[in-house]
């Protein structure tokens, strides 16, 4: 099956059962998406799919078959820079404190990326909501509230906003 994985177009050898998880984390050595419940109730191994028009979309990779996604473009916390330096997001998550254990903070941070793609100035409870599907057993809440919230300012005034 061929899918595309943070830009590069990749053939692959898929098992008809293989979680996309499985597929990036053993095939192509992309560990940013954690393991973590394996029922996709935690968020530890969130991803963007793009959709149609290109938007990302999180994906909870622990249960999506990968054979689900052939064809199509998907970012993880490795791909999210693409080598131009950290996404907004990811600065914001670092100035405001917001990574303590760090294990949830790729997924943390793919959801706020994929909110922001949608909702340039979100309010709390649109934060609340889209980042509802990901959990942080460290308790930083308040602090990713503040990092989502630097991180759309930040790219509102990059976008001329």
């Amino acid at each position: 099956m061929r899918l595309t994985v943070n830009g590069r177009s990749r053939e692959l050898d898929v098992a008809s059962d293989a979680t996309l998880l499985s597929v990036l984390r053993d095939q192509l050595h992309l560990t940013g998406a954690k393991p973590a419940c394996e029922r996709g109730e935690c968020g530890a191994c969130t991803v963007l799919v793009a959709d149609a028009e290109g938007t990302p979309e999180p994906v909870y990779s622990c249960i999506a078959l990968a054979r689900a996604h052939e064809g199509e473009s998907i970012t993880t916390i490795e791909g999210l820079s693409n080598g131009t330096g950290p996404h907004p997001v990811q600065v914001a998550f670092v100035e405001q404190d917001a990574v303590q254990c760090g294990y949830c903070t790729p997924g943390q941070v793919l959801a706020a990326v994929a909110l922001l793609a949608r909702d340039a100035d979100p309010s709390d409870e649109a934060i609340v909501r889209a980042m509802s599907g990901n959990l942080c057993r460290c308790g930083t809440y308040p602090k990713i509230m503040r990092a989502v919230h630097s991180a759309a300012a930040a790219m509102r005034g990059s976008n001329g906003s």
